[in-house]
Formats: C-alpha cells, structure tokens, sequence
C-alpha cells in the first residue's frame, strides 16, 4: 500500500473514532518554535508550572522520544456543547463540564495507531494527549488543524477553538499538510476582553495573570492575588474564547462525554457549601475539576464570595 492511500486511510480511521479533523506534519526539529518557548519560560509566564521546565530536548526535538519518527499526526476532537452558562458566579469552563477529556482521546489514539499497524506492521508510534513533552500547539500548526490565534489557542475554521489537540508520532512516511493562513487579521477582542490582561502580546499568555492559571494549576494552599478578579470562575475562564467570532458558529459535539456533569455549568452556592473531600472525590470522579482539589475550589469559591461583597460595598 503507497503512502497516499495510508493517509487517506488513517484520516478515515480517526474520523470514524470520533475525531474531527486530522494533519499530518513532516518530522523537523522545532527550532523556530522553541526559542519561542525559551524566551517564554525565561520571562516567567508559567508561573509556577515548573514541569515545563522539563524535558526540553524533547520539546525540541521529537526524535527524543521516538527514534526514527518521521510523521506527526496531529487529531482535533470537538467540545462544544449545545449548553450555556446559567448564571454569573461559580462559572466552570467549558472543557470540564463533561467527563476529563485525557481518558477519552488517549485511547482514541492507541486505537488509531494500532489500526496503522494494520496498514502497516512496521509501524511503531506513540501517543499523547497533554501528557508528554511535546509542543501540540506548534504542530497542529505545521499540520494545518488550524492557526495559532492571539489567545495562544489553536482555531479552527470549522470548529474554532473549542478544540482537543491528541498527538500521534510516526516511524514511516506519510505525506503531510500545509499550514493554513492566520485568520485572526486585525481582531483583537481575546486581548481587549480579558479582564486581567494576561494576553500581554498576541499568542503571548502569562500565567501570573491568568484567571485559568489561579482556578486551576496554583497550589490549593497558594492564596490568589487580590489584583486578580475571577469573575465568578470556579474553574478555569473561557472568556479569551467566548469572545472569538470563530466560536460563534453554533456546531456542537457529537459527543455525550463533554455535556455538563450533573447538568451543572455553574456550581450552585448551596452545594458548594454542602461539599466535603469525600463527596468531591465521588461527585467529579473522572472530572477535570479534580485537579484543583477540594481545598483548590474551596479557595476559588471564596475568592469570588470576597470579590462579590467588595462589589456590593462600593454600590
């Protein structure tokens, strides 16, 4: 079988697991891309991330991590949901509504990568999905899934940014994609609606001002500034995206596992208050929300019962 009729059979293989768009990138080292990156980790903005710190050969270059690659396929799966927010507190990003995306795109992925070895046999791959050192965003650009909008995130012209990245690498040859043009021309509504600016430069986030950095990845026990608002968000911030004309095309996902868990898209006070470690273990088992721990949301909870008093106070 030639290498056109593999890729014409891998992108069928993924869309029928679900997935909503596939490219495909020829292996190159990512110099361009990763003094990007440096210079982004050297200014600070990962705050206090400290792991993508790590493994920067990697990051680098992805023959670190699987000899002989040649192709990386890059595989977009679709999150939105027909939902919307039902209040102005409490508010829970859009991704973690559902089910943690990480347990149902991986494996999508192995599955599609053993359906190549069928193909193929001398196939060997590896898969990601936000979990090694690998810069997803810089190669679903390389493999034309979508450009790199000033938010930093990934839009695509028929799903914009409400989008998964999972990521397979290759050991053969498979004819890769072009990158398309940037679509963004001169808006900037991601930058002039985020209310604690933390996109300082277009496609430049620093996670020291990011509301999505102190709801989700700061330490339980680290107090949020007082000069951050959260806006009523309890997890994560979607306004960068909710602002985005490439969103505002209603397509949803066909996928169940991303509607709201309990048909909850804003926690509701009283429940909140009613949570304990043990109930929050059970009740988002599987959810993206247990990474900010219970002590996490307790702490987000009452940063913005404290930012709405001051509210109240300065009427």
């Amino acid at each position: 079988m030639n290498a056109i009729e593999i890729k014409k059979q891998i992108k069928q293989a993924a869309l029928d697991l679900g997935f909503c768009d596939v490219g495909f990138a020829k292996y190159e080292k990512l110099n361009e891309e990763f003094d990007k990156y440096l210079l982004w980790l050297n200014r600070g903005y990962h705050a206090s991330m400290l792991y993508l710190e790590r493994n920067l050969n990697k990051r680098l270059d992805v023959a670190n991590i699987l000899e002989g690659v040649k192709t990386i396929v890059v595989c977009s799966y679709h999150y939105n949901t027909s939902f919307e927010h039902n209040g102005e507190k409490y508010k829970i990003s859009r991704y973690a509504w559902g089910d943690d995306y990480h347990n149902i795109l991986l494996p999508k992925l192995i599955e599609l990568g053993e359906s190549i070895k069928k193909l193929a046999p001398e196939v060997r791959y590896k898969a990601y999905v936000d979990t090694g050192s690998i810069l997803e965003k810089a190669w679903a650009v390389r493999s034309g899934i979508g450009w790199q909008g000033k938010n930093s995130l990934i839009i695509s012209k028929k799903f914009g940014s409400y989008i998964f990245l999972g990521i397979l690498l290759l050991n053969i040859e498979v004819p890769s994609d072009s990158p398309i043009p940037d679509f963004c021309g001169t808006c900037n509504k991601c930058i002039e609606f985020c209310p604690t600016k933390a996109i300082v430069q277009p496609k430049v986030v620093d996670s020291n001002k990011c509301i999505s950095y102190w709801t989700i990845e700061a330490k339980p026990n680290v107090s949020i500034p007082d000069e951050i608002n959260l806006e009523g968000w309890i997890f994560g911030c979607d306004i960068c995206q909710e602002v985005c004309p490439w969103n505002s095309r209603k397509r949803y996902s066909v996928d169940y596992s991303f509607t709201p868990r309990l048909g909850l898209t804003n926690l509701d006070y009283e429940f909140i208050v009613q949570l304990d470690p043990e109930k929050f273990s059970k009740l988002f088992k599987n959810s993206p929300i247990k990474r900010a721990k219970y002590e996490g949301l307790i702490r987000n909870f009452n940063k913005i019962n404290l930012e709405n008093e001051g509210k109240q106070a300065d009427k």
